[in-house]
């Protein structure tokens, strides 16, 4: 089960990053300011609907949600069916969480493209992305290592991808072109929301890579905790994970968001492999004691 953690928010990290760098370099629109600014409507534009979901301030080709979904579900759903194959020898079982996981993609695709946040092409790239991703990191990625190595790989994401943005605006390349279109044609200026842009992406990146570190520095190989206690844990980390990332952050200056909003994703690995199971492991402690 830690196996899968650890997994999970690799996978999830890198596919992030991945597609923070492609969508850089795609420059690919987005439906509900493509509407507005291709011209090709003028005299009949037609009635479109936004969501508070719809106005993302990064570019929209490979669909992110689609990219990140397909790869981290990729992992969890293979986990599943090992488990069920191993336990049932049913093909049958075996084969429930794969096409939970096809429906489950159909879904989010649809769900993107209905809110008017990608294209079908942007959806089909970001499942096919995340999909090679997933299988090509299923199993391969690092497991314990020592602090000093999610230490570096936090600061090589962070200044990889400052790299590449200075490399493209020295070239010409205005990488905030998304968010003033964004602004421009979103309906509701209250939907515009700091934690679509780029920079929140690769701050989430980062945060959590530390906070894996972090997680597995203070407490290696977590808890032995049976299924009872477990369970207690998934609630009570669903729980507590719900209440910070509601947690509201100040805006301005941009500078103090991104460093809150760095220290939120630091947390959460923390709060989820360390302070939950902790507590939990403590209370069956002293139930057993009694």
């Amino acid at each position: 089960m830690e196996t899968v953690h650890t997994q999970v928010v690799w996978v999830t990290v890198i596919s992030e990053w991945l597609n923070l760098v492609f969508k850089w370099m795609l420059f690919g629109e987005r439906p509900f300011w493509w509407v507005g600014e291709s011209r090709l409507f003028v005299k009949n534009p037609p009635e479109v609907q936004q969501f508070p979901s719809t106005c993302e301030t990064g570019p929209g080709s490979p669909s992110g949600h689609a990219m990140v979904t397909s790869a981290v579900w990729w992992v969890m759903v293979s986990a599943v069916a090992s488990f069920l194959h191993s336990r049932t020898r049913s093909r049958l079982l075996t084969a429930v969480p794969y096409l939970l996981y096809v429906l489950f993609l159909v879904a989010v695709g649809l769900s993107r493209i209905f809110i008017l946040a990608h294209f079908p092409h942007q959806v089909i790239a970001g499942t096919l992305a995340g999909f090679l991703l997933g299988v090509a990191l299923n199993r391969t990625v690092p497991e314990w290592r020592p602090l000093l190595f999610f230490v570096q790989t936090c600061t090589a994401l962070f200044l990889g991808a400052l790299l590449l943005h200075s490399v493209l605006e020295h070239f010409g390349v205005d990488l905030s072109w998304s968010i003033s279109l964004a602004k421009r044609w979103c309906s509701q200026k209250d939907w515009i929301r700091m934690d679509s842009t780029p920079f929140s992406s690769l701050t989430r990146d980062c945060g959590a890579v530390l906070g894996l570190g972090l997680a597995q520095f203070w407490k290696p190989g977590g808890w032995p905790l049976p299924w009872a206690p477990r369970t207690l844990c998934l609630a009570l980390s669903s729980l507590a994970l719900y209440h910070i990332n509601r947690m509201p952050l100040p805006t301005s200056p941009p500078f103090l968001f991104y460093f809150l909003y760095f220290i939120r994703f630091t947390l959460m690995p923390q709060v989820v492999m360390v302070f939950v199971p902790g507590f939990v492991h403590l209370l069956t402690a002293k139930n057993k004691e009694e």
